[in-house]
């Protein structure tokens, strides 16, 4: 009985976690895509009878909308440019703070690791004052430097840069605290035995740390290119899409068409149009990346 009872236990341990992932993940996902190929609306909540099964009529209606290929062209643009600068600035702090001896840098990593933990609708209420046209912190100091104002969030390109700068300050104290770890899980002898050979602190970060990052660099590549594929709450709080669509992303629209137009059918093809996005750039970064090597 004792054999039997511990064979199992490992089960009763990861039980609830199973049943949560399935109740609240696995079966919603299921259902979405099962509404996905029908015209659900508010309509058909209350009379399911109402609720026709349409194929692949919602996939190539989103596919071919103007307003969700814009929103892919928004996110591909806040990917290409806030994941890359997330993970440099991110890493290059973790160094910095890594190699500070002073109790002044576990301050630092407070001080950069609190953004992230920070609710978004606060910091967007305080960023949007700061790029307030006419009294905002940042003109005001632009116009002390006698330059002209910057239309940060009524610009349709200035308006994407803007959000990915918030976006970029909440997201680096995350990353910072992973890549810190990583660094301060490298064996020390590897250093001594580069310094006994004369390399210096250049050829010590290019040719032991960063090639001892690359799995937590591969970590957080992916962590950050999923959220930045999902952005969402930047830009739903502080421009809600505009000027003219010029920041909506592909969840922003996926959030119109559910919660404000009530499409959900429509809403849920585009939300599995991202996922398909998603899970293919996932892929394709595992298969970059090159297990064989070690070190």
């Amino acid at each position: 009985m004792k054999g039997i009872a511990k064979s199992k236990a490992p089960y009763f341990f990861i039980a609830p976690t199973l049943i949560l992932l399935v109740l609240f993940s696995l079966i919603p996902i299921a259902i979405a895509l099962v509404i996905s190929f029908t015209n659900m609306d508010l309509t058909g909540l209350g009379n399911y009878s109402a609720v026709k099964f349409i194929g692949i009529q919602n996939y190539l209606d989103v596919i071919t909308d103007p307003t969700f290929i814009k929103a892919i062209t928004n996110t591909l643009f806040y990917v290409v440019i806030g994941v890359p600068l997330v993970i440099i600035c991110s890493l290059i702090i973790a160094l910095l703070i890594n190699s500070g001896k002073s109790r002044v840098f576990k301050v630092f990593r407070v001080v950069y690791y609190m953004p992230s933990i920070t609710n978004v609708v606060a910091v967007a209420v305080v960023w949007g004052y700061l790029y307030n046209p006419s009294i905002g912190l940042l003109n005001f100091l632009l116009s002390k430097l006698h330059l002209g104002a910057v239309p940060w969030l009524t610009d349709p390109v200035m308006a994407k840069i803007s959000l990915i700068v918030l976006a970029l300050w909440r997201g680096i104290g995350l990353n910072m605290i992973i890549f810190i770890a990583a660094i301060q899980g490298i064996p020390k002898t590897y250093y001594e035995a580069a310094q006994l050979d004369g390399a210096n602190r250049w050829q010590q970060l290019t040719n032991i740390t960063l090639p001892m990052l690359r799995y937590a660099i591969f970590f957080v590549s992916i962590t950050t290119m999923i959220g930045w594929l999902q952005f969402f709450e930047e830009p739903f709080i502080m421009t809600n899409g505009g000027p003219l669509d010029s920041t909506t992303s592909v969840s922003l629209f996926i959030y119109r068409n559910g919660f404000q137009l009530s499409n959900f059918g429509y809403a849920a093809a585009g939300s599995f149009v991202l996922f398909a996005v998603i899970i293919a750039i996932t892929l394709l970064q595992f298969r970059m990346q090159n297990k064989e090597t070690d070190y």
